[in-house]
C-alpha cells in the first residue's frame, strides 16, 4: 500500500524511546521527514542519527512555551508539520481515591494541555494547505478503565473527548483527528507497570507479566512495531475517509467490539 507520506512531515514527541519512537521510526520508514522530540536532547539526537531525514529538538513540553517552539523548529527544518503525533508520558499508577489534585493536575498538563497546544499550533496551517493529520497515542483505558490508573484514565479520556469534538470541526479542510488506543504493548512503560504490580502482589515481574498476559486473548503482549503501523495507517492517504475514531490495538483486551 503506498501511503503516500513520501515527503511529508511528521512531528513526533515523546520519541526518544517506547512506542513515540517505534511511530518515528514507522514514518521514516515511509519516507516522511521526522521531527524527533524528547526531554533528553541527547536521547532525541541519538534517535534522529539513526533515521535518514530528521532532526532532534529537546523538549519539555509541559512549559506553555513549549509546544509552539517545537512547532516552529519543525517548520524551520522541513516546512509545514503535515502529521502531528500526539504522545503524552504515562503518569504513576494510583487508585482514584487516592491521587491528589497535585497529580490530576500535573497529569492534565501533561496528557491533556500540551497536546492541546501542540494542536493549535499546527492546526491553521493544515487548514490554509487542506491537508493534515492528527494521530494521538491513547490507551485502552479511555473506553475501558484501567485499575490503579486513574490519572492515565483522566487525562487520556479528556483528549478523547477534545478530539472527538475536533474532528467533526475540521473534517471539511481536508484534516483527519484519531487516536490510536494501546492496550499492553511490550515498552518499558508496560515494563514498569509490570514491576509495580509484582510488588504490590509478592510476586515477581516476570509472573506479574505472565498473569497479565493471560488477560490478552491473543496471549502476547504487542510489538511497538505493531502499533505504529496502526498509526502510520491513520496517517496515510489510505485513510482520508477514516476521522474521529478510536482504533484499538490490543490484541483483544478490551471485551467490547
Amino acid at each position: 500500500m503506498d501511503t503516500g507520506l513520501a515527503g511529508r512531515t511528521v512531528l513526533v514527541p515523546g520519541s526518544t524511546s517506547g512506542l513515540g519512537l517505534a511511530c518515528a521510526r514507522a514514518f521514516a520508514a515511509e519516507g516522511a521527514h521526522v521531527v524527533v522530540a524528547g526531554r533528553r536532547a541527547d536521547l532525541a539526537a541519538e534517535a534522529a542519527a539513526a533515521l535518514p531525514s530528521a532532526i532532534a529538538v529537546g523538549v519539555d513540553l509541559t512549559d506553555p512555551e513549549a509546544p509552539a517552539r517545537l512547532h516552529a523548529e519543525a517548520v524551520e527544518a522541513f516546512g509545514a508539520v503535515d502529521v502531528l503525533v500526539l504522545n503524552g508520558g504515562g503518569p504513576p499508577p494510583g487508585q482514584a481515591s487516592e491521587v491528589s489534585t497535585e497529580q490530576v493536575d500535573t497529569a492534565l498538563q501533561t496528557l491533556m494541555l500540551a497536546q492541546h497546544r501542540l494542536v493549535q499550533a499546527a492546526l491553521p496551517s493544515m487548514r490554509e494547505r487542506g491537508w493534515g493529520r492528527i494521530v494521538a497515542i491513547g490507551s485502552s483505558g479511555v473506553q475501558q478503565p484501567l485499575d490503579r490508573l486513574a490519572l492515565s484514565n483522566l487525562g487520556r479520556a479528556a483528549l478523547a473527548g477534545y478530539l472527538k469534538t475536533l474532528a467533526a470541526e475540521v473534517a471539511g479542510d481536508g484534516i483527519t483527528v484519531n487516536m490510536v488506543l494501546p492496550g499492553r504493548i511490550d515498552t518499558e512503560r508496560v515494563g514498569s507497570l509490570d514491576r509495580a504490580a509484582a510488588e504490590r502482589t509478592g510476586t515477581t515481574p516476570e509472573q506479574a507479566r505472565a498473569a497479565s498476559e493471560r488477560s490478552i486473548p491473543a496471549g502476547r503482549y504487542g510489538r511497538p512495531d505493531e502499533f505504529a503501523s496502526a498509526v502510520v495507517y491513520l496517517a496515510s492517504e489510505a485513510a482520508s475517509y477514516v476521522t474521529g475514531v478510536q482504533l484499538r490495538c490490543d490484541g483483544g483486551l478490551v471485551r467490547s467490539f
